[in-house]
C-alpha cells in the first residue's frame, strides 16, 4: 500500500512537470497536446520588445547560438556622442493570467539578472524611467561571486526581496544551463529550480503582506495586485551577461 501512494504521488507530480523537450527550442507531441507554446523560437525576437519601447533594444538583446543573450554593458555599442545606447528588460507583447512558465538559463561569472512577471508596463514606467519592469521576480544569480548572493532574498531562485528559496534548492555552476518553472495561478505562486519546487507563496495572506511591507516595493502602490487582462512576462537587464532558452508557456 505504501508504494502505491509513493508511486501515485509521483505521478501526480510528474504531470505537473512540462516532459523535456528532445532539442532545446522545441516541444515534444506531449507538450503541444497539454498546452504549452514556445515564447522563443530559437532564431529570432518575434513576440518580444523592449519595456517602453515599440521595438527590441538590439544594442543590449540579441539571439546567439539558439538563446537570447542578454549582452553585458561593458560590450554594448556605443552612441556618436559616446555614450552606451540605451537598453532596458525585453518583454513579451503578450500577456498571461494564470500560466506556468518554463525556461532554462545560464549566466557569466558574478552575473545578476531574473524573470519577472505579473508586470505592468504602465507601472513600471511610472515608477522605474528606466526601462526596468517592476512585478514578482525570480532571481538569477551568480551566487557564489556576486555581493546579493549574501543576502538569501537575493539568491538564485528566491522570489526577489521577499522569499529566499528552500534547502532543495540545487543550482548548478556558472555557465551551465539550469531548468526553471514558475507557476502563477490565481492567488499562488511556485518557483522550481532543476526539478524541485524552492519557493511558494500566496498573495493576500498576512504572511505575504508582512513581507511585501518589509521589502523595497512596500511603497510602490499596486505592485503586489494581480493584473488585471494579466501581466507581461519579463527578461532582466541588469547589464550583465545571461542566456535564456526553451522559454515556453501553459495558460490555465
Amino acid at each position: 500500500m505504501a508504494n502505491g501512494v509513493v508511486v501515485a504521488a509521483l505521478a501526480a507530480v510528474l504531470q505537473t512537470m512540462p516532459p523535456a523537450a528532445a532539442r532545446p527550442n522545441e516541444l515534444t507531441a506531449a507538450e503541444r497536446a497539454t498546452g504549452w507554446r514556445l515564447l522563443f523560437d530559437g532564431r529570432t525576437l518575434s513576440g518580444w520588445r523592449g519595456l517602453g519601447y515599440d521595438s527590441v533594444p538590439t544594442a543590449h538583446w540579441k539571439v546567439a547560438d539558439g538563446a537570447i543573450e542578454k549582452i553585458a554593458s561593458g560590450n554594448v555599442p556605443k552612441l556618436a556622442d559616446g555614450q552606451p545606447a540605451h537598453g532596458g528588460d525585453l518583454m513579451t507583447v503578450d500577456s498571461f493570467g494564470d500560466f506556468e512558465l518554463a525556461f532554462e538559463w545560464k549566466v557569466a561569472p558574478g552575473a545578476n539578472s531574473g524573470v519577472k512577471y505579473n508586470v505592468s508596463e504602465r507601472l513600471s514606467m511610472s515608477q522605474a524611467p528606466n526601462h526596468a519592469a517592476l512585478g514578482f521576480e525570480y532571481q538569477i544569480l551568480d551566487d557564489d561571486r556576486h555581493e546579493d548572493g549574501k543576502l538569501p532574498s537575493h539568491r538564485t531562485g528566491a522570489l526577489y526581496d521577499l522569499i529566499a528559496p528552500n534547502a532543495r534548492k540545487h543550482v548548478r555552476p556558472v555557465g551551465e544551463w539550469n531548468r526553471s518553472r514558475i507557476v502563477f495561478r490565481g492567488r499562488h505562486g511556485e518557483h522550481w529550480l532543476n526539478g524541485e519546487k524552492i519557493v511558494e507563496f500566496d498573495l493576500g495572506t498576512p504572511r505575504m503582506d508582512s513581507l511585501i511591507a518589509a521589502s523595497k516595493y512596500r511603497s510602490i502602490p499596486g505592485f503586489a495586485d494581480r493584473r488585471e487582462g494579466g501581466g507581461h512576462i519579463v527578461l532582466q537587464d541588469h547589464g550583465d551577461e545571461a542566456y535564456f532558452r526553451s522559454i515556453k508557456v501553459r495558460e490555465r
